[in-house]
């Protein structure tokens, strides 16, 4: 009797109004944007540490979420992740080369957690240049995804190569090489490339990719060496920077690249600026004295070893404020201090 009622209602309805009502959505389904245009997020979207993520990309952002082999939860871009898909899976059937997603979006506030841990255990410095400031970090779009791999064992079992440390090892680079070579067919690019850390504002990662949607954009850009995302958009390569670490006979040239490396990172944050050369200042930098001085710069530092750089760089006309636009810089001084187990901190910069 109610069925009948209910279908009677229904004829009345169509017969008023000419129509029928339209059935609830199911929960899972996602409402259509009034403006696909408007919605779209940009997969050629530049975010570093000059950059921040642009306004309302989480609303636009379509997302999956998966767990890797060690259990971790690792959100990815919808599109992206199917392009890792089909790049994991060629690399499985062709190279026999196992990868997983160690991470991919992470929210400001997980960023901060990052930020803050690095701070703590290694020092602002070192975090500086590891971490993205949250707001700025290319994880945020969900386009930038970190892998690492697995070793099939001769019993069918695998090991995770999981951390860092491990995965820039030599007997590895081989394995990064493959992977490298076959990115851009899916339309990734590596991000973060071998010596151009004043550009990017990071150290070279191996494992970071970045999709851009296009696999011709990816190899226009792979095909290029040493060619980075922030120099393809805006149309122009920066100079090669001089850099000369000779004469220490206090530290290896593995301490003064990683002093380096300190400095070209941060000098990634400061706008409009051209690197044109670093150089060691020499061992007298080293000295008690100097020492001495660096540790009064900030209550509370004990520093055990000091070295001096010196940068040759360009000023813009919308450099940051404190330099004079458009001007040539010559021996701009940079001070970096360490202890005696921990990595090197830049104390003082200028002329």
């Amino acid at each position: 009797m109610k069925k009948t009622i209910l279908m009677f209602l229904a004829l009345s309805l169509i017969i008023l109004f000419g129509c029928t009502a339209t059935p609830a959505p199911k929960p899972e389904a996602t409402a259509t944007p009034e403006s696909a245009e408007e919605e779209a997020i940009d997969y050629m979207a530049l975010v570093n540490k000059l950059n921040p993520l642009p306004e309302n990309w989480e609303d636009a952002l379509k997302t999956v979420t998966i767990t890797n082999s060690v259990g971790d939860e690792v959100e990815v871009e919808e599109k992206a992740y199917a392009a890792y898909e089909q790049l994991k899976a060629d690399l499985e059937k062709n190279d026999g080369i196992y990868t997983e997603l160690d991470s991919a979006r992470r929210s400001v506030a997980a960023q901060q957690e990052i930020m803050d841990s690095f701070t703590e255990k290694y020092g602002a410095d070192y975090a500086a240049k590891t971490v993205a400031k949250p707001g700025y970090s290319e994880h945020h779009t969900g386009l930038a995804l970190d892998l690492y791999f697995r070793i099939k064992n001769d019993d069918g079992s695998f090991t995770d190569v999981y951390y860092n440390e491990d995965m820039e090892k030599e007997e590895y680079k081989e394995l990064w090489a493959t992977i490298h070579s076959k990115l851009a067919e899916y339309g990734f690019i590596l991000r973060y490339l071998e010596g151009e850390e004043h550009i990017t504002g990071y150290r070279y990662e191996p494992w970071h990719i970045r999709y851009v949607d296009s696999a011709d954009t990816a190899k226009e850009i792979m095909s290029q060496p040493g060619l980075t995302l922030e120099e393809y958009l805006a149309g122009k390569n920066a100079p090669e920077v001089a850099i000369d670490l000779s004469g220490s006979e206090v530290y290896t040239v593995g301490e003064l690249t990683d002093a380096m490396l300190a400095i070209k990172c941060k000098f990634a944050a400061w706008a409009d600026c051209e690197l044109h050369a670093i150089r060691y200042a020499g061992d007298e930098a080293a000295s008690d004295e100097k020492l001495a001085w660096l540790n009064s710069l900030e209550e509370g530092t004990e520093y055990e070893q000091a070295a001096e750089f010196l940068m040759d760089f360009h000023a813009g006309l919308d450099a940051p404020d404190g330099f004079e636009p458009n001007k040539d810089y010559t021996d701009y001084a940079w001070w970096l201090a360490r202890s005696a187990d921990g990595d090197w901190e830049i104390v003082s910069v200028g002329e």
